[in-house]
């Protein structure tokens, strides 16, 4: 009894030994490998060796580990119910890390090709999800096939369950089929600026699978339900392109001549356009004599052309101090509201007497 203990535990230190073994070797020869990987992607013109490389670093490790223990199990006698399972485990290892390093290199991969080819849709986290919840549903589906279980009871069960589920979580699933929909019509993308019809506003940071997130000016961030944004009614400063218009009314006294007021603004504006950042000379600005005839004043606003959407705060900083400085020394009154007060002293029949007016700023 006691020979074949020995026996047995000489067996289990010498595949222990094997499985140790094998797992270095692996190992060395895995870093050796990539070390050559990497130096020949930084070599290379493309990204997608890059990507590939990186993903499977971490997943090749436990592969390595994998190596070992097949070795180590094959040699050691283990009774045959207990060898089969270990080699189960070691098998749902392999199919799952496997299929994490497929997910992890599809999703990159898909990025990149939208970057380069400016596809119509664009890449965010709810994209990115999807491809590697198919990765991941299949990897499963080829993992429940080693096990020796049928898919298509399953699916059918999954076919009957879903009613239930879809019953359980239908605020989830219509925030996430909004998400679709937001990245299928594109009403908004990643990157754009817009404004809800509730007064939230800022850049679009991400589209995920049941929020967007929007960064607002200060640099807060707020999380809308996509559900919600695909029933707001949006403003997208960026679309048709990012570009617009600045619109700056400006008024002036009665007594000022409205061609002397048009040809200052458009000098102001034009000469503006090659200093100020955000500022396009192209098409050049232009004035209207709009709203026109105010009550105390002449209305004008002058119209510029901004590359996008927050480039207007410092454009129209720049352009009012210009505008303003070229008035004074162009002798251009700009009217300002008063009001005159008549008080009438006790036991006097003077009445009181209020009335408005704008007198000139000199």
């Amino acid at each position: 009894m006691w020979s074949i203990s020995q026996e047995r535990m000489l067996t289990f230190i010498v595949a222990a030994a094997v499985a140790v073994g094998v797992a270095s070797l692996l190992l060395i020869l895995r870093a050796i490998l990539f070390r050559l990987l990497h130096q020949w992607a930084r070599k290379t013109q493309t990204d997608v060796d890059n990507i590939i490389v990186t993903a499977l670093g971490m997943p090749s490790i436990l592969w390595c580990i994998v190596g070992g223990l097949y070795s180590g199990i094959a040699l050691a006698s283990l009774p045959p119910r207990l060898s089969h399972s270990l080699e189960f485990v070691l098998t749902a290892l392999l199919i799952l890390s496997v299929t994490l390093a497929t997910a992890n290199i599809l999703s990159r991969l898909t990025t990149r090709y939208a970057e380069r080819a400016l596809m119509a849709v664009p890449i965010t986290g709810l994209s990115q999800a999807l491809v590697k919840w198919v990765v991941l549903l299949l990897g499963l589906f080829i993992l429940l096939n080693s096990m020796g279980i049928s898919i298509t009871p399953l699916l059918t069960a999954l076919g009957v369950g879903g009613l239930a589920v879809a019953l359980a979580l239908q605020d989830t699933l219509s925030n996430f089929f909004a998400g679709l929909h937001i990245l299928v019509e594109k009403p908004v993308r990643v990157g754009d600026y817009i404004k809800l019809q509730s007064g939230e506003e800022g850049y679009v940071e991400d589209i995920g699978w049941r929020t967007t997130r929007l960064r607002m000016l200060p640099n807060n961030m707020v999380i809308i339900p996509n559900g919600k944004l695909a029933q707001s009614i949006i403003t997208n400063f960026y679309l048709p392109e990012k570009r617009m218009a600045l619109l700056i009314p400006v008024s002036v006294s009665y007594d000022t001549d409205p061609e002397h007021v048009e040809r200052v603004l458009i000098e102001e504006a034009t000469k503006a356009a090659g200093e100020v950042q955000g500022l396009l000379p192209d098409p050049p600005p232009f004035v209207r004599f709009i709203p026109g005839f105010g009550d105390s004043s002449l209305d004008f606003t002058l119209i510029c052309q901004v590359s996008e959407f927050t480039d207007q705060y410092l454009v129209q900083h720049e352009l009012r101090k210009r505008i303003f400085k070229r008035f004074r020394e162009e002798g251009i009154e700009i009217p300002f509201p008063q009001r005159v007060v008549h008080l009438r002293k006790a036991g006097s029949e003077q009445e009181t007497i209020g009335g408005t007016g704008h007198k000139p700023y000199r």
